[in-house]
């Protein structure tokens, strides 16, 4: 299975699952910022998750629904099944079939996982609670094609699709705004229906995805301004590394707040413009002369392509290991060292027993999800073709 890198993304993969993992590392061994700040902010991983996920798919999508060509439902629905049910559905076996190992809690009702509505209510500390995330994404395939071959079939559908992502983001805003209001303090004691609500809420979330997809829009829609805009690599990295570390700074310091609860600007506004400022990121990574698209930065390649099965194993092999190795009572770095190896293992072997084989047989059951044959007599944009992840 052969597949074309593109160093800036898989530099920005990366970092996602690293951050995700010093985060839960935290939360489910440590207890404390054994990382330092990515420790506090690494959840943030699962944004950048959702923004290089809508820009993706969308790029796909776009790239062939712009130029006229006719997709495949059908097609589209296989690929994404066999890229990322299989993995899914090897985890979430082991966590019924031998709960007390993979952490000790029974996971929510089968159905939930199925369905993909795990994350709808969901309570923190659940068993394989991190598959929440896997919801929303799949909950966003699910719309996304309809609604993108919806906008391309109307006149005016550029100007409909940025109308559409612009009301969505504000959309979004209000709904964790008026959530928060009911949920974001301590004082009446509803903040324990924030995360149910707001953090792990499909509704508060999915914009996430639409930063990416407004780069995929501008790549195929606007292929002219594209190739204007990234041609300032350095100047677009420096603007997103400085939105990124502003907007964690900024959850640091203003997300919880010690005796009053989750901050007003941070929930309201904060997921949005952090994937905004994800995004800025991720374009520079598209564009020339960044330092994101140049350099090749050690092992980034390896863990962007295990990043799907490193995510989905992660948390249960850090508890197992964590639980085998205290009574050795390791000093903190030799237990980072060994809990950090056997998630790379385990991840790893994931990818090349279980998801390997599927994208292979994807590959050679499903090529394509459109219809090559057939064009319209509008032109192809510039720089249609980016592949699936």
């Amino acid at each position: 299975m052969t597949r074309d890198r593109q160093p800036g993304l898989d530099t920005l993969r990366a970092l996602a699952i690293l951050g995700v993992f010093a985060y839960h590392y935290r939360v489910f061994v440590s207890g404390e910022n054994t990382f330092g700040w990515a420790s506090a902010v690494g959840w943030t991983g699962v944004d950048l998750f959702f923004v290089l996920s809508g820009y993706l798919i969308a790029n796909q999508l776009l790239g062939g629904l712009l130029s006229g060509r006719r997709l495949s439902f059908g097609a589209f629905y296989a690929r994404r099944a066999l890229r990322t049910l299989p993995n899914f559905w090897v985890v979430l076996a082991l966590f019924f079939l031998f709960p007390a190992v993979m952490g000790g809690r029974e996971p929510p009702p089968l159905w939930r996982f199925l369905s993909f509505t795990q994350n709808i209510e969901l309570q923190p500390g659940t068993a394989f609670s991190h598959a929440w995330s896997l919801c929303i994404e799949e909950q966003f395939y699910l719309g996304l094609p309809l609604a993108l071959w919806a906008v391309t079939r109307l006149r005016h559908q550029r100007a409909l699709a940025w109308a559409l992502i612009g009301a969505l983001v504000l959309a979004a805003i209000a709904w964790r705004s008026m959530l928060w209001l009911q949920y974001g303090r301590e004082a009446g004691g509803a903040i324990e229906r924030y995360y149910p609500t707001v953090y792990y809420g499909s509704l508060s979330r999915l914009d996430e995805f639409l930063p990416g997809v407004a780069l995929a829009l501008l790549k195929n829609g606007h292929p002219q301004a594209w190739a204007r805009v990234t041609q300032h690599g350095k100047a677009l990295f420096a603007a997103g590394l400085a939105a990124s570390l502003a907007m964690l700074w900024g959850l640091m310091n203003f997300y919880e707040i010690d005796g009053y609860g989750y901050g007003y600007l941070m929930s309201g506004f904060g997921y949005s413009l952090m994937a905004m400022a994800w995004a800025l990121l991720l374009l520079s990574a598209l564009s020339r002369g960044s330092p994101l698209q140049r350099w090749r930065v050690p092992g980034a390649a390896s863990l962007a392509l295990w990043s799907y099965a490193l995510y989905l194993t992660h948390k249960p092999i850090a508890f197992i290991v964590n639980r085998q190795l205290k009574p050795w009572a390791l000093p903190t770095p030799l237990l980072v060292i060994a809990i950090s190896a056997a998630c790379l293992l385990g991840g790893w072997l994931l990818f090349r027993l279980v998801e390997t084989p599927f994208m292979r047989w994807r590959d050679r059951w499903v090529p394509r999800q459109f219809d090559a044959s057939e064009m319209t007599s509008r032109t192809a944009p510039a720089g249609v073709g980016t592949r699936s992840p």
